[in-house]
Parts: C-alpha cells; sequence; structure tokens
C-alpha cells in the first residue's frame, strides 16, 4: 500500500532537502512532482489542488525564506500537509454513554465489515480492556451471522445469536437488552450490506441507527476501490450522521488515495486502518505516523507498539537471564524469536515500519519470499531433535541430510540455516559486550531473504 506514491516522494524529499536555496523554479518542479505523485495514488482532484495550493502558499512564507535550510523547512511543511489532510490528530473512540457503548457497522458487501466487527472486538478487549458483545443484524446473508460467530469467538468476545427469520429491529432490541443485563462495555452491531448502494439498505441502517442511537457509527470502505471508496463514504455520510471510517486492506495493491482523499471529502476521520485477514491486523489509525511513513521516514513507533503487543515478556525477561548466567544461545532460542518475528506480522510488516534509508539498506528483497524462508527455517528446525537444538554443534553431514529429509528441503537450506543462526549467536555475544555498533554490523544477512 502506497509504496509507488511513497517512493516518488521520497525522491522528491531528497531532492528539496539538499537545495541550499528556493527558486521559482525549482519549487515549481517539486510542486509538479509532488501533484503528479498524488493523481497517480488516485487522490481526488480537488483535493490535489487545494494540497499544492497551501503547500505553494506556505513555501513561499518567511518560514521557508528565513530558514538556514530551506530545503529542509519545505519537507517539514508536506509532512505537516500531509498529515493535516488525513486529519491532523489522532481520532480516538468515544464511550462517553451509559453502558453498553453502541457501535453501529456500515458498509457495503465486500469490504471485510463483519471481519472487522471481529477485529475490533479483539482490539477492544486487549488493548482497553472492554467486555465485548456482537450481533449481527445481516437478515439477507445467513452466512454472515456465522462468520460473525466464528470471529468473535476467535477474538474472544461475546457473541448475540440471531437468524434470517428475524427482523434486524427485533434483533437489535434484544441485543441492547441482553448487553445492558450482562454488564457489557461495548455493544458492536454488523449491518447488511449489498454489492451496490440501493434505497432499501440506506432506511433500513438508518432506521436501526435512529433505533439505537449508537456513539459512534463507523463506515467500512475497501482502500482497493480507490476513489470509488471515497464516493461511496460521502454517500452513506449523506444518509448516516457517520462518526469515522475504517479502512480496510491497506497491505493490497491500494495506491494510497482513499485513504488521502476520504477526510478532506467527507470531513469525517479515519479511526482505524485493516490489514490482513487476522485478527490482529487492525490498527488506530495516525495521521503524523502515515505522513511519515509516505515521506519514506518510517513508522518507528507503531513498530515499537507492535513489538510491546506481540514480544512474549516472560520468554524475553527468560531468554536475558539465560544470557546473562552465560549459557548459549540454542536452536530452541532461535525458534522462539523467529515466532515473535510471526507475531509482529512478519518481516513484511516490519520492513513497511523502517524508514527508507533501512529498507535501501535491506536490498530490494522480495518479501514474500523471505516470508517462505521464514516458514522454511521454522520447519527445519521442528525437524531436529531435542538434542540437536540444544546442541547444534551436533548436526553434521548425516543429520544434515536426515533433517532435510524430513522438513522437505535441500541440505543447503540447513546449511543457511545454520549459518544465520550463527551470526545471531554471533552477535548476541557482542550485545552482551556492550558494542551496539558492533552488533548493528552483526545483524547484516540475519534475516532470511534479505542480503
Amino acid at each position: 500500500m502506497l509504496e509507488n506514491l511513497s517512493q516518488r516522494l521520497a525522491r522528491v524529499v531528497k531532492t528539496i532537502k539538499g537545495e541550499a536555496r528556493l527558486t521559482e523554479a525549482n519549487t515549481q518542479e517539486m510542486l509538479r512532482e509532488i501533484r503528479i505523485a498524488l493523481l497517480e495514488a488516485d487522490v481526488a482532484l480537488p483535493v490535489v489542488r487545494d494540497f499544492v495550493a497551501r503547500i505553494r502558499e506556505r513555501a513561499l512564507g518567511q518560514e521557508v525564506l528565513q530558514s538556514l535550510t530551506p530545503g529542509q523547512a519545505l519537507v517539514g511543511i508536506v509532512h505537516r500537509e500531509l498529515a493535516e489532510l488525513m486529519g491532523g490528530k489522532a481520532a480516538e473512540l468515544s464511550f462517553a454513554t451509559q453502558p453498553p457503548a453502541i457501535i453501529l457497522m456500515a458498509g457495503l458487501q465486500g469490504a471485510g465489515k463483519t471481519t472487522t466487527v471481529g477485529k475490533l472486538a479483539k482490539w477492544l478487549r486487549e488493548n482497553l480492556k472492554k467486555k465485548v458483545l456482537t450481533v449481527s443484524c445481516d437478515v439477507y446473508r445467513p452466512a454472515a451471522i456465522e462468520q460473525l460467530r466464528t470471529v468473535t469467538e476467535q477474538a474472544g468476545a461475546d457473541f448475540f445469536p440471531s437468524t434470517a427469520r428475524q427482523k434486524p429491529a427485533d434483533i437489535a432490541r434484544d441485543a441492547v437488552q441482553w448487553a445492558k443485563t450482562h454488564y457489557h462495555d461495548v455493544l458492536l452491531v454488523d449491518t447488511a450490506g449489498r454489492l451496490a448502494i440501493d434505497q432499501q439498505m440506506m432506511d433500513e441502517i438508518a432506521q436501526l441507527h435512529a433505533q439505537l442511537k449508537p456513539i459512534e457509527t463507523l463506515f467500512v470502505v475497501d482502500a482497493m476501490q480507490g476513489q470509488d471508496a471515497v464516493n461511496t463514504a460521502r454517500a452513506f455520510d449523506e444518509a448516516l450522521p457517520l462518526t469515522g471510517i475504517v479502512l480496510t486492506k491497506l497491505d493490497g495493491d491500494s495506491r494510497g488515495g482513499a485513504a488521502l482523499s476520504v477526510k478532506a471529502i467527507t470531513g469525517k476521520p479515519i479511526k482505524f486502518v485493516g490489514v490482513g485477514e487476522k485478527l490482529t491486523g487492525l490498527e488506530s489509525f495516525h495521521p503524523e505516523r502515515m505522513a511519515n511513513r509516505i515521506l519514506g521516514m518510517g513508522d518507528i513507533v507503531s513498530l515499537v507498539e507492535e513489538a510491546q503487543k506481540a514480544v512474549d515478556h516472560k520468554a524475553a525477561k527468560d531468554l536475558a537471564d539465560k544470557l546473562k548466567a552465560g549459557n548459549r544461545f540454542d536452536l530452541n532460542d532461535f525458534l522462539q524469536q523467529l515466532g515473535q518475528m510471526k507475531k509482529m506480522g512478519g518481516l513484511s510488516s516490519l520492513m513497511d515500519k523502517l524508514p527508507a534509508q533501512f529498507q535501501a539498506a535491506a536490498g530490494q528483497a522480495d518479501m514474500s519470499k523471505a516470508e517462505k524462508d521464514l516458514r522454511r527455517m521454522q520447519g527445519i528446525i521442528h525437524s531436529m531433535t531435542a538434542a540437536e537444538r540444544a546442541k547444534p554443534e551436533l548436526i553434521k553431514a548425516s543429520r544434515k541430510r536426515r533433517i532435510a529429509t524430513g522438513a522437505g528441503v535441500q541440505v543447503q537450506d540447513v546449511n543457511r540455516l545454520l549459518s544465520q543462526f550463527e551470526q545471531m549467536q554471533s552477535m548476541l555475544k557482542k550485545m552482551q559486550k556492550g558494542g551496539l555498533a558492533k552488533m548493528l554490523r552483526g545483524m547484516k544477512g540475519m534475516m532470511p531473504g534479505v542480503r
């Protein structure tokens, strides 16, 4: 997501950072590149015009002209305007109501609405410690009710059953009563979607809204729709008092136009973004962090937050104590570290949040291949005996052949894994000695698929 836009704007940023002084010519060239980048990303034309006009106005102002480094000052302006375009500050959910706080989910069929309800239930439970109940008012697609039941169970939340024979209004009324009597903090209401906007759907969801009086009405929209996503959001906003937007499938082949346009067109903030099918794939939307990523500055804050959530702190402490006591880092520990990397979304998710220069330093690695390499490494270690994992030096030629056969790989793959394990062992030794610079150099080539 946003890859082409990020690459184009990163080139613009690199160019203008090096400018000792700004002239009419280089300012116009920079603005032209920004305009082309945004249009190619499928950003709405009125949004592009306003955005470029604001940058031009500020670029010719005193802030830039009096700066000792006008190029860098201009980068700051582009960053601030990008963040402002997407909402300025993160918009949080409101719970300022008598429990249960009702959150109504709207959107077209296929946008990932039901999966998003499950993701949001998990996010509310784990991040805000809320007791969550979900209910489906989609009586037109029986599979939607079963799908919501499944994702709710996976999220660890409570599910209120409904059937296709019931009326949406009756389901909603009973669910609210159940949530009150069972002391739920939040009720998530999944509504019916259609393949396209129609009056029947709009009338039904408007009636549900009037009945439920939700504290939040979130519109779920597929980012891969581009300009259609923005137009659909505007149509729903005219029928419902939306309080926020959830952009799904940001990890897909989207050009980013929806993320940059939807706030400007609808006036409603993006509150969450969805990535992948896993229930962990929901993130609070932070305009400043997204602006960082678009300009190739990375999103280290989100990376750290993901690490804090995904890392098994007890296992990390046990490993630290083990190393501190002078014990060796073995293949069991290495397997555990690979598992932690997968919990954080895999290599592609990690790389996406790193600044551009670090991504470049990792080379033009094929991240899908790297993910396969990571799974292959786990398979190879699982094919080893307990003794081999604890003492890798036992693994000689005959053992390598047996391990390779068991994992369905070549002996060269086993050799490669052992080599990467030795690199990590070496890196940890340098960490123990306090050599951070040495450690960073030792990380080169450690990631599977990255050289």
